[in-house]
């Protein structure tokens, strides 16, 4: 397999807006910056085709205290289990980014002004600011290449190599074959969500995902192979919206979510309000299988007697929120919206919990820094603490030194000896066979209902397969062969997953415990999971409220 090698005092794993973000400010304090992307940045990710809210604090909408924010912030799906300095952070610098992206061209306004909605209880601080993201990575893309940041397409950053403060990264090649060895003094990760570790909602389909299917936390399990600490991997969460067809963007929905009978099921909204949605899908993430399974389903969001005004806002949004194949699919089915309520349904399994990162966007390995949705905040937490890792990881960079190829060339050759294998090969497993025995094993072992029987044959199974995929898994071209090294990591989090649920003795949130079925107030601590001696050991550290 050919090689190439590349410097760079900053390299940005994953193009998404936390690392072309890192990438924008650590080229303007004159790093030398490098960004690796699986797919081209310009369209990649989740936040490929738009998104249409950014958790943000305005003073001049919400007030000199930024409290009340902070304070929203942490009872929110984005803010949970995080130290209240780290969200603090977060809003005091959301405002400055909100500017920046306006004047790029991201228009951040809706006819002139600020327009805060959706996400939010009736008579409760607003903080999800309605932007129009149809075109957001183009610009960012655009906006780095500016300054400078070499931008690597169709190259999966697959694994780091950590020595003395020094982090040298391997990359694949989707389409040629060709490693690339990216010679780097500080390494960013913004891979974004975990995906494809659960069954989506139409299993055997893979690609059917609210989220970007190539988001396969490749970040996260490689922050663990070098030592980095990993946080809450067992508190995992799931989104909703239409049935079969995953998109995000349930509050982007003005509507009522309703029983067959008309009743709303939930206790916020009983009729369709633009500024608030009906955000009971978001504090009640099941209740759409709940209904089903308790015979009082479907669920339906409503959105029967929306003006025409409030028609064309939830039409303009939606396109921002990158929801075009499903207004296609309106279009084409002849389906009207305002008199056709559209059943919902809970998808997949994701993992919120990952690399735990600081407000400096420092993990606790030394010249490594993380973003976004390494560790769940949405496209806000990745566009503000993007910006910071990469100004941290700019500064780093001047005092350190370049990690020595040479140090690391027995390992590379492992590396690239591995790949060959898997590529020469005449006969064995594909990699969906393999994700699809990873996913079965996830939902009926770590899924919904756990316990300590449970989880501990969920991880001798998981065990068991990792060993097959490892020794028998094929892949007849490049694009395979990355989909492979996808599931490998995938399965290295699902044995983590495993663990840290077995050691939460109780009941929280998506973790349910049949076992311990109350939820423990002296567990409202972050789990930490991190790799020693070769082994993974947990620990458990208090959050700073």
């Amino acid at each position: 397999m050919k090689e190439e090698i590349i410097e760079a005092d900053v390299l940005c794993v994953g193009g998404g807006p936390a690392g072309l973000m890192a990438a924008i400010r650590a080229s303007e304090l004159g790093a030398k910056v490098v960004v690796a992307d699986k797919g081209n940045t310009v369209r990649s990710g989740s936040a490929a085709t738009g998104n249409d809210h950014f958790r943000c604090y305005i003073p001049e909408i919400h007030g000199p205290d930024i409290k009340p924010i902070v304070e929203e912030l942490a009872q929110s799906q984005a803010g949970g289990m995080k130290h209240i300095g780290f969200m603090r952070s977060w809003m005091e610098k959301s405002f400055d980014i909100v500017k920046l992206w306006d004047s790029w061209g991201i228009p951040m306004k809706y006819q002139g002004r600020y327009e805060f909605a959706g996400h939010a209880f009736p008579g409760r601080p607003i903080m999800a600011l309605k932007y129009s993201g149809e075109q957001q990575k183009p610009i960012l893309t655009r906006e780095a290449l500016k300054r400078g940041a070499i931008i690597v397409n169709r190259t999966m950053v697959f694994d780091l190599l950590h020595e003395s403060g020094s982090i040298l990264a391997l990359g694949i090649d989707t389409r040629e074959d060709r490693v690339t060895v990216f010679q780097t003094k500080s390494v960013v990760l913004g891979t974004g969500v975990c995906t494809r570790l659960y069954p989506g909602p139409t299993p055997g389909w893979l690609f059917n995902m609210a989220y970007s299917p190539s988001n396969t936390g490749d970040g996260r399990a490689m922050a663990f192979r070098v030592g980095a600490e990993l946080a809450n991997l067992e508190l995992t969460m799931r989104w909703a919206g239409p049935k079969y067809l995953a998109r995000c963007g349930k509050a982007t929905w003005v509507g009522v979510l309703r029983d067959p009978q008309g009743k709303p099921v939930g206790p916020f909204v009983t009729k369709p309000d633009k500024r608030y949605g009906d955000i009971a899908g978001d504090v009640w993430h099941t209740l759409f299988e709940d209904y089903l399974k308790a015979g009082k389903g479907p669920v339906y969001m409503d959105c029967s007697g929306i003006s025409d005004e409030d028609f064309e806002y939830m039409m303009h949004w939606m396109k921002h929120e990158g929801n075009a194949a499903l207004l296609d699919h309106f279009d084409e089915e002849g389906i009207d919206i305002r008199k056709n309520p559209v059943e919902f349904m809970t998808y997949e399994t994701i993992l919120a919990g990952g690399v735990h990162y600081n407000e400096k966007g420092e993990t606790s390995v030394k010249g490594l820094y993380a973003a976004g949705d390494e560790l769940f905040g949405g496209i806000s937490c990745a566009a503000v603490f993007g910006w910071i890792a990469g100004e941290s990881a700019a500064r780093y960079s001047r005092e350190a030194e370049s990690f020595k190829i040479e140090k690391g060339r027995e390992k590379i050759s492992a590396k690239k000896a591995f790949l060959d294998e898997v590529r020469t090969r005449e006969a064995g497993a594909n990699w969906q066979e393999v994700n699809i025995a990873l996913q079965q094993v996830m939902q009926d072992y770590a899924g919904p209902l756990r316990s300590e029987t449970l989880l501990e044959a969920g991880l001798s199974h998981l065990r068991r397969l990792k060993e097959k995929a490892y020794s028998t898994m094929v892949a007849k071209n490049q694009h395979e062969l990355i989909h492979c090294l996808e599931v490998l990591n995938l399965i290295e989090l699902g044995e983590l997953v495993i663990i840290t649920a077995n050691e939460r003795k109780e009941t929280r949130g998506r973790h349910v415990r049949a076992d311990y079925p109350f939820t423990n107030p002296l567990l409202q601590k972050m789990l930490i999971v991190k790799k020693i001696e070769e082994q993974p050991v947990t620990e458990w550290t208090e959050i700073k409220r």
